[in-house]
């Protein structure tokens, strides 16, 4: 089978070990992001529009709706240059409201869209075990696939556009309630008096305890807040909650809650340390 070829944009934590995966798989892949990076095996481009001419797979790895915005219809962006038969697969995190405004300004130009952003950190990204989160057609999703299946374990297709979206934003609701949580269950027991190092072993040995949930102790134990998932993107991530609960009546006091306590971190400088980097601002007296 000939795989498809790349055109990649947005080499951040995320970005660059999935092209970096891709081109260890064999795909041929271009690369593309605002301050120049290699990828190992990936062709690097003087644009995003010379990363993306005549590929069969445009892929935007985002940290936000302006910046898809700016680089897909902003001045020189590359929807204009794309072509009938090119599909673009969006994978980071932003609005259902963007993700179907691009797949209804893709559609008129012959171009197919699918919103795929992915569960999981960077050591899912670095070992191809994500799990993609997909929105929009189903001969989208067929084009991609080859591609998703080299870089996770498993995708889901939720239906049309804006779907995977909604779903990524299902899921950090979780993360962001879960690691607010995890925090404010340290920050109490620390200041009961007991004993940081007993009170993290226990939590990790509670049914409580998940995958995610021993990489957030083990961080707190070493006190090391290097980011895995920066903190201002699940504020961020939480901001875009808060919006599309509002759009459908949904309900989610905790969440609320959870982005306020992230928001204040952020103001207390914590923003580009991991998530669970809220634990110090809750310390702060």
């Amino acid at each position: 089978m000939t795989l498809p070829t790349i055109g990649w944009i947005g080499l951040g934590h995320m970005g660059a070990p999935m092209a970096a995966n891709l081109a260890r798989a064999g795909f041929p892949v271009a690369v593309f992001n605002r301050t120049p990076r290699e990828v190992p095996g990936a062709r690097v481009a003087a644009t995003a529009a010379e990363a993306t001419a005549g590929a069969d797979l445009v892929v935007t790895m985002l940290s936000d709706d302006a910046a898809l915005e700016a680089v897909l219809f902003g001045a020189g962006g590359v929807a204009a240059t794309l072509a009938p038969g090119q599909v673009l697969a969006t994978m980071g995190t932003v609005s259902p409201k963007l993700a179907e405004s691009v797949a209804a300004r893709l559609a008129k130009r012959g171009v197919d869209a699918v919103d795929a952003p992915v569960s999981g950190s960077v050591r899912q990204a670095t070992d191809a075990s994500l799990v993609i989160l997909a929105g929009g057609t189903a001969a989208a999703l067929a084009h991609a696939r080859p591609m998703f299946d080299a870089l996770g374990k498993r995708t889901v297709h939720f239906g049309g556009p804006g779907q995977g979206a909604r779903a990524k934003l299902a899921v950090n609701l979780m993360l962001g309630v879960v690691m607010q949580g995890l925090a404010e269950a340290v920050a109490f027991g620390e200041s009961c008096g007991l004993d940081a190092a007993t009170l993290l072993d226990a939590l990790g040995d509670t049914p409580l305890a998940s995958p995610v949930v021993a990489a957030k102790l083990a961080a707190i134990r070493s006190g090391d807040f290097a980011a895995a998932f920066p903190l201002k993107h699940m504020a961020k991530d939480l901001r875009l909650v808060s919006d599309a609960a509002a759009e459908v009546g949904a309900t989610i006091p905790a969440a609320e809650v959870a982005r306020g306590s992230y928001d204040l971190a952020i103001k207390d400088g914590f923003g580009d340390l991991d998530v669970i980097a809220v634990l110090q601002s809750l310390r702060k007296p």
